[in-house]
């Protein structure tokens, strides 16, 4: 298992998908080696998810580097040494190292998972030196219609989209919007080779929070609305949430009800900061560092309602957060396209409190209503017990019978 997101990597949800998978593989028949980069190469690192790592996981960490901060002069640094991305290095180490460890425990299988894309790389790699089965596993797309901006590093992307195309054995995407898109660009991935893995969430770490009495949701303080993870520029930019907060301020409703954003762990508090200040907002506005998993969790347990951001530039994703939110059991106000994937898997459990990302007018209403809803209890919420085929155990076996598959069919 090649991945770049696990532990002891903090920020973001992302690395859930490959911990998960990875603790939860051998209860389904297959041992995990996982090839993870130094952790040198992460920015930020925490010891809160090290102890959920089960011992029947063997973890390997290969050389790497980010050549944003370890290659850089002055804060500049040849885009040579970052193609396709900043940890290219890490296929330095990886490589060796990987082939080593199929000499020695001749593995069934290859998995990668993207991002970051040098995963991808590695796997490729490793698949053609080795002829193992190799599957891709697609969490967001590498092309887009403006991404990469740069073009070495939208060819570099595109070309490695090509040789997970004709060389993967199976490519695993998390929504079917994803799966669809790549379809079409690429015809030659035909549907034998494609299947639909969600992420999720992960049902013990909520059964913790359970046994512990989790955090209670507050009556009289200030009404809480809570967004958890990171903020992109474009994909989630809060900047008509914060014209729709103008709009609503007159009436008196935020201020008497003491009404505060929290921005979690954004990776972008000076922009927010500054944006609320332009748009006269930042009474309402709280920025929050990082915090460890299960208290990033009970925070979503205990708070009147849980924000999601996404564009509909990006309707065939679905934020990985948008599973933990659902299993929360909180209120959900979602500035998305109720088009794209997102958008329906919120009406499929009844969570209609949708409104474009952009359009501020249309915001102003969905959030006073959704205030409304909430204080009154009529706020609609995900039924714990249709969730359960999002949980990270279920997903797992769906994962195991990938991998059934590509070793039958390899040993034949």
């Amino acid at each position: 298992m090649i991945a770049y997101h696990f532990p002891p990597l903090t920020g973001g949800s992302g690395l859930q998908r490959t911990l998960r998978f990875a603790q939860h593989l051998p209860a389904e028949g297959w041992e995990p080696i996982v090839i993870a980069p130094q952790t040198r190469a992460y920015p930020q690192v925490a010891s809160d998810l090290l102890s959920e790592i089960s011992s029947e996981v063997r973890i390997e960490r290969a050389f790497a580097l980010d050549a944003a901060r370890h290659l850089a002069i002055f804060g500049r640094y040849p885009r040579a040494l970052a193609l396709p991305d900043r940890w290219v290095s890490w296929w330095l180490g990886a490589v060796p190292l990987g082939l080593k460890l199929i000499r020695r425990h001749r593995p069934q299988a290859i998995w990668s998972t993207c991002p970051i894309a040098t995963a991808h790389l590695i796997g490729a790699t490793l698949q053609r030196l080795s002829g193992l089965p190799w599957v891709a596993d697609m969490r967001d797309p590498l092309v887009q219609d403006t991404h990469p901006s740069d073009w070495r590093v939208r060819r570099a992307y595109a070309a490695l989209e090509r040789r997970m195309v004709d060389r993967a054995s199976r490519v695993v995407f998390v929504t079917p919007g994803l799966a669809r898109h790549y379809q079409v660009q690429y015809p030659s991935l035909d549907a034998a080779r494609v299947r639909v893995i969600e992420n999720g969430f992960d049902e013990d770490s909520f059964a913790r929070l359970e046994a512990a009495k989790r955090m209670p949701v507050p009556v009289e303080d200030a009404f809480v609305l809570v967004h958890s993870g990171l903020v992109y520029p474009t994909a989630r930019d809060p900047r008509a949430l914060f014209l729709a907060l103008r709009r609503i301020a007159d009436s008196g409703i935020l201020d008497s009800l003491h009404f505060n954003v929290v921005f979690r762990a954004s990776g972008r508090d000076t922009e927010i900061a500054a944006l609320a200040d332009e748009l006269g907002v930042s009474r309402w506005i709280s920025l929050a560092p990082a915090v460890g998993y299960v208290e990033a969790l009970s925070e979503m347990c205990g708070v009147h309602g849980l924000l999601l951001m996404q564009s509909a530039m990006c309707n065939d994703q679905i934020p990985a957060k948008t599973y933990e939110y659902l299993r929360a059991g909180r209120p959900i106000l979602a500035l998305t396209d109720e088009r794209g994937d997102t958008g329906r898997l919120l009406r499929s459990f009844g969570i209609d409190s949708i409104a474009p990302l952009d359009d501020a007018r249309a915001i102003a209403v969905v959030l006073t209503r959704f205030i409304e809803r909430v204080r009154s209890g009529e706020a609609p919420i995900a039924p714990c017990e249709h969730l359960m085929k999002y949980s990270r155990q279920r997903l797992t076996r769906s994962l195991a019978q990938v991998l059934d598959d590509v070793a039958a069919q390899d040993a034949a």
